[in-house]
């Protein structure tokens, strides 16, 4: 029969999960329910479920007549019949020699029952044994292996392995300590004759039972003699060879293509974390050393799922099961008349009914071969048959007992356990073989358990990590059965199971995700329930069995239990209800280990990969025709400073860069570098290793990224990148979402060349990080470079010392990202991170515009005589307005405004850039008139403005960036009307025309000055608006001066120019730190109102307008005072002016001056004194010269005014600047105290 369900011809597989639901494949219609046998007032639950069945449908067995001669051969004995499988194929009847591995089989084809559902896998007869240790004085030899919470039992018959110890050497030690501590005198015991001769006839039974109409023909007796004594040499158990591996080829060729369909699509594991959804098509295949050829199949013509009690058991049986009779099963057994029924026939006989739920029994009797009688008997009634009364509850606490002894004691997974019972002894006996084969010096593959057990610790894994998507409680389990696994085989011997297992393991490791609450208590206190291994806590283990309540060890004290791990003193003590309880408890260790630490899972990750490299690469054969390396010498990064070469040499070189980037190979045929054969297990192991390895560098370079750890991060991406280029080396096709993956770590790259040409100051830190390597890297790139020179992407992730060569890289890295997801292969699948790789696309290319918009800054500030634009500037001008334009298509792309809005912001930047490099300026630091260029580019930089603004829409969309531009937008006009306004080209213009265009300029910067949202900004905007209108008035003040004929032009610039003056004289009153502008202003504008009273001829009327001049003078109090209180907090050094002409400012000013400027201040006064002095002689002299009568007020008013004019007048030069502005302020407290002008004074300018 075949290895797997699917394979079992002519029977019908059942889904592992299913009951069987018809009597068509095994028992009838009671197999899918529960039966219970009733032993008085007792009951005992026994459910049997058919997982599958190899049987046809029961037929009716046909009913010998009396005095039929069993001796005598029927017609079609021996002749392969479905109804008996192997029972009918050897002469052994129901009772099948058990082979070795039978419970492998049924495991391997079970595996998801393996682990955690089933508590015991194993033949009926090993089960039927056990049960019937109390009672029976035969011996009993059993292996034991634990998988999780389920134990594996097998008979391991010591005569066969003895003489085949005395014939290869192997298990010399078992045989010696066999001989030493058990059975001194030990010899090979054969069979007696009458035992052959029960089995014929029995066997003869069972096929006239099937072929009842058919005469029985007789046979010679030699020829009888001579089938028997076949029949036992054949049935005779033969040990399997010791396992060794099969060459792979070997492998490939030789299993069936079927088994090997459903083995690969069952166990093996070739999921990429990054390719998930594709799971089914990158599979890897597994291994099948061993299985096929050294006898681990299920040859059992049914296996059942018993559950007895609270034991859940996966039970093979071979009991021929016929229909007929009042139920639509019985069971046939034969014997002898002559012979009572013994209790270990009656539980033999019990116990095959209820394992496969058979509820009745056809017993036919015989004496010396003839037929006497038959006699029908229920299941129920067995245990009560006269002879062999036994207790089913007695049965019922042997198999607990004996379970909790098993799993108390064999607590190590992968270890292989010997239960021992002498024959007549009543003590049992158990022994860790593999404990004892490592004391005796001898290699693991001397233990034939060794290779089956860890086959099935890497299929359960495998299994459970199938389903540890949807659950990661398995995580621990998983771990657990790998890492025994691993540490039961041979490298040499098994690198592809050893490969596969670290494969999983790295595949355990979440190392994108953030871990959940909950999942992070799932993944530790993960496990199976009673699944713990692991070789830090040996000593544990023995210590808790040790502190155990009962102590097996401890209940007698025989010479030989030293090496026991457990001894059961007396048999009897098994038929004592709870005598044994299981003390093996979850232990820690079995929790998967989770770590908050990005960078520890990473290194887990790469320390698995590096296993299964070292695995694959030890089993290529071609080692003799690579190039030598040491594993322990760092294969250099290599750093290079490119400054020195130019864009062009490296734009050649990293042009390539998008082709290497989507390379999608035809599928190879020849052998690798290292002579991989492409298809082989090991090519499949190579390409997931790589990319598992890339994906984990790729997650640490992200972590560095994130810690500003930019050296870290660049190498971290070229050893992604490095991984990913030998990975395309051994790859026939790249798949779509490995080409995504790709486009990731191009990104990633583009964003660390971006972050290092930014932080140029910490470059040294960067390259020391850059040039660090550890063991296992070096390891990594070693086996990288047997199968490619890793060289594809040096150009990408080297480090330069450049930042332009840098900004450059990272432009081409996003490019290439770029192009992967448009092209063919992806442009159905990223949307997502399309969107993301075009929006770094358009920040490289503002970076980069950026840049070059600096260094066109940069020589403008360098040359200080200019005559004409230079052409190196020209060139960075076309530089920055090209990356400007493809960066606000990559945003407008996307959709994506305030972006979009910030590059129309730095175009607009570029053009004023533009604009004062068309300024001229003179070997005299004079510059000429205004020009058509300044103009145009100034204009041009606005419609960028404008452009950018309508881009946001609103305020609301982006605060922030709307405020910014909204700023840019008015120091661009209020930078034009004031080069306009200062230099104004009155060579090409007329002065109106001028006025004109100033006055527009200025009122629409002042339009966007924001005056009424509270920001950082406010105090700017506020001091621009009074500017502007302290500008705005001096031209009108000029114009009105200047102005001759026309009356009504005269009134309207006077009018403007109080009204602006106003408006200037408010806003600069309430910033409170531009004390000399405010100064200034109200000293023009008392200028303004005495040129007013100039052009008077009556006495009044000059009297009235020196009198609001002189209310407009007081007003400068307030600036005295903040101009006096700054004096007093703070020495000010003398600060040169600083005018809008000046070449080295870009821009006007646009806020006021930070700290005070002494020498305008002296230049105020300068003008202050005169002027006040002037408007107070003339007042006197008016109000003396008066011809009305003057009031009490107006002597009073006089007296003042000539107090104040007489001190002003005493007042020394020389002295110090903080005495005389305290003098100012005290004058004009004593004008306004009398005036009464305080109020009116502080208000005139609203």
């Amino acid at each position: 029969m075949s290895g797997s369900p699917g394979d079992k011809e002519p029977g019908i597989p059942l889904e592992n999960g299913r009951e069987e639901t018809s009597g068509s494949t095994c028992t009838g219609d009671n197999s899918n329910q529960d039966s219970a046998v009733c032993t008085g007032s007792s009951e005992i639950k026994s459910r049997a479920v058919v997982k599958y069945s190899a049987a046809p449908p029961p037929t009716s067995y046909a009913l010998l007549q009396e005095k039929t001669d069993l001796k005598l051969p029927p017609a079609n004995w021996l002749r392969e019949n479905p109804q008996l499988g192997s029972a009918g194929t050897t002469i052994l009847g129901s009772s099948s020699k058990c082979k070795p591995f039978s419970s492998f089989g049924m495991a391997y084809d079970f595996i998801d029952c393996i682990g955690d559902d089933v508590d015991v896998v194993s033949d009926s007869e090993n089960i039927k044994k056990l049960l019937k240790i109390p009672y029976s004085k035969s011996h009993v030899s059993m292996a034991v292996h634990r998988v999780g919470r389920t134990l594996l039992l097998d008979e391991l018959d010591i005569q066969e392995l003895f003489m085949r110890s005395s014939q290869t050497g192997d298990w010399t030690w078992l045989k010696e300590f066999y001989q030493r501590l058990i059975d001194q005198k030990w010899q090979r015991k054969k069979k007696s004759k009458e035992h052959w001769y029960q089995k014929a006839i029995l066997s003869k039974f069972l096929y006239y039972s099937i072929n009842g109409s058919s005469a029985a023909e007789p046979v010679p007796n030699n020829l009888n003699e001579g089938e028997e004594e076949n029949g036992a040499d054949e049935f005779s158990s033969s040990w399997p060879t010791t396992f060794t591996s099969t060459p792979p080829e070997a492998e490939e060729s030789d299993a069936p293509k079927e088994e090997s369909v459903s083995m690969d699509s069952k166990f093996a594991l070739g999921q990429v974390t990054s390719v998930q959804n594709v799971q089914e098509q990158n599979l890897l295949t597994l291994f099948d050393e061993g299985e096929n050829s050294q006898g681990l199949k299920n040859d059992f013509v049914r296996n059942i799922m018993w559950t007895f009690e609270d034991i859940h058991m996966l039970v093979g049986s071979n009991m021929p099961i016929f229909g007929g009779g009042r139920y639509p099963a019985v069971s046939l057994k034969l014997r002898d008349n002559n012979k009572p029924i013994n209790i270990l026939t009656g539980i033999d006989y019990w116990l095959d009914n209820l394992m496969c739920n058979v509820p009745e029994l056809v017993m036919c009797f015989h004496v010396n071969g003839i037929v006497q009688k038959y006699e029908m008997i229920k299941t129920e009634d067995i245990p009560h048959l006269e002879n062999s009364t036994f207790s089913t509850r007695v049965v019922k606490d042997i198999a607990q007992n004996i379970l909790s002894f098993l799993k108390s004691n064999c607590t190590k997974e992968g270890h292989t356990y010997w239960l021992f019972k002498a024959s007549g002894s009543d003590i049992v006996k158990l022994y860790d073989l593999t404990t004892l084969c490592e004391e005796a010096e001898e290699e693991k593959c001397q233990n034939p358990f060794t290779l089956p057990v860890a086959v099935l610790l890497y299929k359960v894994a495998s299994n459970l990590m199938l389903k540890a998507r949807q659950n990661r409680k398995h995580y621990g389990t998983i771990r657990t059965l790998l890492l025994n696994c691993i540490k039961l085989l041979d490298q040499e011997r098994h690198p592809q199971i050893i490969a596969s297992a670290h494969y999983i393991l790295s595949e355990l490791f979440q190392l994108d995700e953030p871990l959940e609450e909950d999942g992070e208590e799932l993944l530790r206190a993960g496990g199976s329930e009673d699944s713990y291994s692991d070789e830090d806590r040996e000593e544990e283990e023995e210590d808790l069995i040790e502190d155990s309540d009962e102590s097996y060890t401890n209940c007698c004290n025989p010479q030989d239990d030293s090496k026991a791990v457990a001894v059961i003193c007396s048999v009897g003590e098994l038929s004592v209800p709870e005598k044994y309880k299981s003390t093996h408890q979850i232990r820690p260790s079995c929790a998967f280990p989770v770590s908050q630490d990005k960078e520890e899972r990473c290194r887990l990750v790469l320390s698995y990969v590096l296993k299964g490299l070292k695995a694959v690469d030890g089993s290529i054969k071609k080692e003799s025709d690579l190039p030598a390396a040491d594993p322990n010498i760092p294969i250099p990064l290599q750093y290079e400073d490119r400054s020195a070469k130019g864009a062009c040499a490296a734009e050649k070189g990293i042009s390539l860069l998008p082709e290497r980037a989507g390379t999608v190979q035809a599928d190879q045929k020849h052998p690798t570098r290292s002579g991989m054969i492409p298809g082989s297990w090991q090519h499949r192991m190579k390409m997931h290793l790589f990319l598992k390895a890339s994906k984990a560098y790729y997650v640490l370079s992200d972590a560095a990224m994130n810690l500003l750890k930019y050296g870290r991060a660049l190498r971290y991406i070229k050893l992604s990148l490095q991984c990913y280029d030998a990975y395309c080396s051994v790859s026939g096709t790249l798949h779509p979402q490995v080409l995504q993956f790709h486009s990731q770590c191009l990104s990633l790259c583009g964003d660390i060349q971006l972050m290092l040409a930014q932080n140029a100051s910490n470059r040294a830190a960067y390259l020391e990080e850059y040039s660090y390597q550890t063991k296992d890297d070096q390891e990594i790139l070693h086996s990288l470079h047997r199968e490619s020179s890793c060289q594809a992407f040096s150009m990408a992730t080297d480090l330069a010392m450049d930042p332009e060569y840098q900004l450059f890289v990272s432009s081409k890295c996003y490019e290439a990202a770029y192009e992967l997801l448009v092209s063919e292969a992806l442009k159905d699948q990223a949307s997502d991170q399309l969107a993301q790789v075009r929006k770094r696309l358009g920040n490289i290319r503002n970076e980069m515009g950026v840049y070059y918009m600096n260094q066109a800054a940069a020589m403008q500030t360098e040359n200080e005589v200019k005559k004409s634009v230079s052409t190196a500037e020209q060139e960075m001008w076309k530089k920055s307005f090209a990356f400007f334009e493809k960066g606000m298509k990559d945003f407008e792309a996307i959709t994506d405004r305030t972006n979009t809005a910030l590059l129309l912001c730095n175009t607009g930047r570029l053009m004023r850039i533009c604009a004062q490099a068309h300024c001229a300026i003179s070997a005299d630091q004079c510059r000429g008139e205004f020009s058509p260029e300044e103009a145009l580019y100034y204009n041009k930089a606005i419609d960028y403005y404008l452009r950018a603004m309508k881009s946001l829409a609103s305020r609301d969309n982006h605060p922030a960036v709307w405020d910014s531009v909204n700023w840019e937008l008015s120091t661009t006009y209020f930078t034009l009307a004031t080069l306009l306004q200062d230099y104004a080209p009155l060579s090409r213009k007329a002065q109106e025309q001028i006025e004109r265009e100033v006055t527009e300029a200025m009122m629409k910067s002042l339009k966007y000055c924001d005056l009424q949202t509270e920001s950082a900004r406010q105090p700017l905007y506020q001091y621009r608006a009074a500017t502007i209108h302290h500008r705005l008035a001096s031209m009108y003040h000029s114009c009105f001066r200047n102005q001759v004929g026309d009356e009504h032009l005269r009134k309207q610039h006077r009018s403007l120019a109080e009204l602006h003056y106003s408006k200037a004289v408010s806003l600069f009153h309430s910033l409170k730190d531009a004390p000399c502008e405010l100064l200034r202003t109200l000293l023009e504008r008392v200028a303004f109102a005495e040129f007013t009273m100039a052009g008077q001829s009556s006495s009044v009327a000059k009297l009235k307008s020196l009198t609001g001049a002189l209310e407009i003078m007081t007003d400068t109090r307030y600036a005295f005072q903040l101009i006096h209180k700054e004096l007093e907090e703070e020495p000010v050094e003398l600060n040169e002016p600083e005018h809008p002409e000046s070449p080295k400012s870009s821009d006007v000013a646009t806020g006021p001056p930070s700290g005070l400027n002494l020498e305008e201040v002296m230049t105020l006064i300068g003008v202050f004194e005169p002027s006040f002095s002037f408007l107070l002689l003339q007042i006197i002299k008016l109000m003396t010269t008066t011809k009305r009568k003057p009031s009490k007020k107006d002597e009073e008013l006089l007296k003042t005014f000539k107090n104040v004019y007489s001190k002003l007048l005493r007042a020394e030069k020389s002295t110090p600047l903080l005495s005389r502005i305290k003098l100012y302020t005290e004058l004009l407290q004593q004008l306004t105290t009398q005036t009464g002008s305080d109020d009116a004074g502080s208000n005139s300018g609203q």
